[in-house]
């Protein structure tokens, strides 16, 4: 019976090769850690990853300017116009960039390379920061309801927008409606119902081809009632001519105002970025109908054209409030040119 007792050490003999897999899993946590950071990259900046697009498809142009040449000259001068237009930044706004850059450089003796890109950052963040410096991000914080009205072409990301924003505002502690004054196309209203239940807020509507100055007003009344914060109404984006839409809009404004008075408070153009000079022309045509006073400039992330958020500002003197520079509900951005700037020149 005495010898029993070694059948204990048996227990104790299996315990030697057990430390042998206890250390192995813990070589493979010391090196997991080093994954962690890993992710950061790609957080550091949507904005530079928005814009990349763009970015490489301009300095790719502004690259070849200096091709067998070290300072700027004439020709270097007429083939940066050139870079300029046809990176969509509209030849207003180019003019004024090349007689600001020709009167320094005549100043200057010596400019090259590296000094016509500082130069050019400087213009070009000039003309962002004047155009962009009277918009007051906090008018939602004086009205309530604040109402917003969203204008601009099927396509451009219009129903999308209002989306994000609704779903920005929420994030704030705000309470939103939405109304679907878009009423020409059963799409528009069921892409509304769809954002309206991804965001939580809530959605008034009425039938396919209702009057849109009537949801607009049932809108109105609805969040009266109900103390929202925010309101944001969406408008037909095809009418056939520019008095059809000026009648149109005006109408709904009208209505707004009876209810609320001076509503709406903002009115957003969406426009399409990657659509170029095509946007150009749906901002003068929606400028022209209507007291546009913000612009949401979406799909930046999918084009090289990014230079229409410097071209369409400038010429139209109405500021970009927002960006759009991704697919995830969270990328729809404030507008900061001084960031868009440095992220652009990085």
């Amino acid at each position: 019976p005495e010898t029993k007792p070694e059948t204990k050490l048996e227990p104790g003999q299996k315990t030697d090769p057990e430390p042998e897999p206890e250390t192995k899993p813990e070589t493979k946590l010391e090196s997991g850690p080093k994954t962690d950071p890993e992710p950061e990259p790609e957080t550091t900046s949507t904005l530079d990853k928005g814009l990349e697009k763009t970015k490489k498809s301009f300095f790719s142009k502004l690259s070849n300017l200096f091709v067998g040449k070290d300072k700027v000259d004439v020709d270097v001068l007429d083939e940066l116009e050139e870079v300029l237009i046809t990176s969509d930044v509209g030849v207003e706004t180019t003019i004024e960039i090349i007689n600001n850059i020709e009167a320094r450089v005549s100043k200057e003796k010596y400019v090259g390379k590296s000094e016509l890109n500082n130069i050019l950052k400087e213009e070009i963040s000039k003309i962002l920061v004047n155009e962009n410096s009277n918009l007051n991000f906090d008018n939602s914080t004086i009205y309530s309801p604040y109402v917003i009205m969203v204008v601009g072409v099927n396509g451009a990301g219009k129903t999308t927008t209002i989306g994000k924003l609704a779903h920005a505002y929420k994030n704030q502690g705000k309470k939103v409606m939405l109304g679907a004054s878009d009423t020409f196309r059963a799409a528009a209203i069921n892409q509304l119902q769809v954002w309206a239940d991804r965001v939580g807020v809530k959605l008034i509507k009425q039938q396919m081809g209702s009057d849109p100055a009537s949801v607009a007003f049932d809108t109105l009344k609805a969040a009266k009632s109900q103390n929202i914060d925010i309101v944001i109404i969406d408008t037909a984006g095809r009418l056939h001519n520019k008095i059809n839409l000026m009648n149109e809009l005006s109408k709904i404004k009208r209505v707004m105002d009876k209810i609320i008075p001076e509503s709406p408070h903002e009115v957003i153009l969406v426009l399409d970025g990657s659509t170029g000079q095509n946007a150009f022309e749906q901002a003068r045509q929606f400028s022209s109908a209507t007291d546009v006073n913000s612009l949401a400039i979406t799909k930046l992330d999918g084009t090289a054209k990014g230079g229409v958020v410097l071209g369409i500002s400038h010429q139209f003197k109405i500021p970009v409030k927002y960006i759009g520079i991704g697919e995830k509900i969270e990328d729809l951005k404030l507008f900061d040119p001084k960031s868009f700037v440095e992220s652009f020149f990085r």
